[in-house]
């Protein structure tokens, strides 16, 4: 099996094409940078930007399935020029590879999205059903998504993968927060009661396999089954690192003057369920919190 990676180089596409290598597939990551020595066998790298139309969408033709994982990050203040540089790099990107399929060639494209997708909910719970709500992040997938749906038109089979926040031990939100909780300088963040759907970097990356393997497309919740609220994330992480939460909540106007409109999302949360993945019979190998949590700092 030949596929092809956008974004393959980041934390979470490290951990994907790590999965796709075992499992004996050949991976072809498009990278920005001209000179990259590949760490595994399998492994070949072209240069390209994704944003921009090129030479490197000659390539995509050659492979069996194309994962889209490229993106700039929205963890940052939003300025009115940060919001067009987030939203191109994931619109322009998704275009310039639906553009580079051939038609009828039957091929699966594999696109990432993100719960934001569903808006602030406060405590409903949002499978792939639900509707989208109506800020910034919420406009952006729907729009990102429609744009990796036109790949159908060309006879190409399109899983929208929805994720929740991914913690892992190379990158992420945790490697954000692990110095702080390290001199208990942890605490919660506003309320505490806005819900935190997250997901194992490992449990991500093999649903890519089994999705892989499935006939089934369209949208997919990748989170783990049991989302749990700010309090309880930050109360779980001490115990597992065995320290203490000394400080008082994070108060919210304070998130708010720091992040801006990025405080919103911070601020709120979805409350996501994996509904379609269980009924598939998917098995998540970290189904709570603190076993995700004791797998990635124990070890």
């Amino acid at each position: 099996m030949k596929v092809f990676i956008t974004g393959g180089t980041g934390f979470v596409g490290r951990t994907i094409t790590h999965a796709l290598i075992k499992k004996g597939c050949s991976v072809t990551i498009l990278s920005r940078r001209e000179k990259l020595t590949p760490q595994e066998g399998g492994i070949n790298y072209i240069h390209g930007d994704p944003g921009r139309a090129g030479r490197w969408q000659e390539y995509v033709p050659g492979h069996d399935i194309i994962i889209n994982l490229a993106g700039e990050s929205i963890f940052t203040r939003w300025t009115k020029k940060k919001k067009r540089i987030i939203r191109e790099s994931r619109i322009n990107t998704t275009k310039n590879i639906v553009d580079a399929i051939e038609d009828g060639r039957g091929k699966l494209l594999m696109s990432t999205s993100a719960v934001g997708y569903y808006g602030f909910r406060e405590d409903e719970e949002l499978t792939e059903d639900a509707g989208p709500g109506d800020d910034f992040l919420a406009e952006l997938t729907r729009d990102w998504e429609r744009a990796a749906l036109a790949a159908r038109e060309k006879g190409t089979r399109v899983i929208i993968m929805r994720f929740g926040i991914v913690l892992g031990k190379g990158g992420g939100m945790l490697k954000m927060i692990l110095p702080l909780f390290k001199y208990n300088l942890g605490s919660p963040i506003g309320s505490g009661k806005q819900w935190f759907s997250w997901i194992h970097e490992r449990d991500l990356a093999n649903i890519f396999l089994f999705m892989m393997e499935r006939e089934e497309d369209g949208i997919i919740n990748c989170t783990a089954p049991a989302p749990v609220k700010n309090r309880e994330f930050t109360l779980t992480l001490a115990r597992v690192m065995n320290r203490w939460v000394v400080f008082p909540p994070v108060p919210g106007f304070m998130i708010k003057m720091i992040f801006g409109e990025l405080g919103n999302v911070i601020l709120h949360g979805q409350r996501v369920i994996p509904k379609r993945l269980l009924n598939m019979g998917f098995h998540f190998k970290y189904p709570d919190l603190e076993t995700a949590l004791k797998d990635i700092i124990e070890d």
